[in-house]
């Protein structure tokens, strides 16, 4: 059987069959505090970043992995696997495929880039439904058709649990985010399968968001039962835990699987954020 190294970044959701894996690997992205800047989930952990978000009045930002890390990377792989597959973050929210491409180029070596459409549990699906084609044999040139295929059925929704992030970050204005907190408007972005974000709706409260997210997910599954729905959720694990219970309730044949997003994606979506993710395939 091909050996197949996999590589991915710190976008992903890091559930137990992929922190477990010998044969996946995870380059960090940078975040940015001001003028100081940590690698995600190596100099600074989500509990830390969290602290950061509640406390600082500093803007945070992300930055993609330089292409020297993804070569220096491949440089090691090339010694011990036979191919390598790369899946990574939507190129439409991140540079961080150009810097893999460009750092397989500098380590003279070939790679099956899958570029997610997503972030998140959507890079863990794939990642996961891979291991699963390989452990039967498939090519991984197939494998990374199939997954380059499955992301085009994906549905995915992230309910911004707060809009101070996205007003540090420049995309409220000042106006904005005094009447979304006085008005309590929740926002719904939706990524669509080309990977881009999608304004979506504006809802009054959280309560009434929420149900927006459970009449998406009930009206995809009464056209066609979904196998599996990622819940992932920013630092409130028991408010996910407990919207996970309305989630079986609509689509009671469905596994739910609750976790927590990525530090990338809580620093632009903030504390309180829930985000579902599911494919129609």
């Amino acid at each position: 059987m091909t050996k197949i190294a996999w590589v991915t970044d710190s976008s992903v959701y890091p559930s137990e069959k992929l922190k477990q894996h010998p044969d996946v690997h995870i380059v960090p992205l940078a975040i940015h505090f001001d003028n100081e800047t940590y690698l995600d989930e190596v100099s600074i952990t989500k509990t830390e970043v969290y602290d950061r978000l509640a406390n600082d009045k500093e803007k945070a930002k992300t930055s993609q992995p330089p292409a020297g890390e993804f070569a220096k990377l491949y440089e090691e792989l090339k010694e011990s696997y036979d191919a390598i597959i790369a899946v990574h973050l939507s190129n439409e929210l991140s540079g961080t495929i150009a810097s893999s491409k460009s750092g397989a180029e500098i380590a003279e070596v070939d790679i099956h880039l899958v570029d997610s459409h997503s972030l998140s549990a959507g890079i863990t699906d794939l990642i996961e439904f891979g291991l699963e084609l390989q452990s039967q044999g498939q090519p991984p040139e197939e494998i990374a058709e199939t997954l380059r295929n499955r992301v085009k059925d994906f549905e995915n929704y992230i309910l911004i649990g707060s809009l101070d992030q996205l007003y540090r970050g420049g995309r409220l204005s000042s106006a904005q985010f005094y009447l979304g907190n006085l008005l309590k408007i929740k926002p719904i972005i939706h990524i669509a399968p080309n990977g881009k974000l999608n304004e979506g709706e504006k809802v009054r409260s959280m309560k009434k968001a929420k149900q927006a997210l459970l009449d998406k997910v009930a009206a995809s599954y009464n056209k066609q039962p979904i196998r599996k729905i990622y819940l992932m959720h920013g630092n409130c694990e028991d408010e996910a835990n407990e919207f996970a219970k309305s989630l079986q309730e609509v689509a009671p044949d469905s596994e739910i699987i609750v976790g927590d997003i990525s530090t990338v994606l809580a620093v632009h979506a903030g504390q309180g954020t829930l985000a579902t993710l599911w494919y129609n395939n």
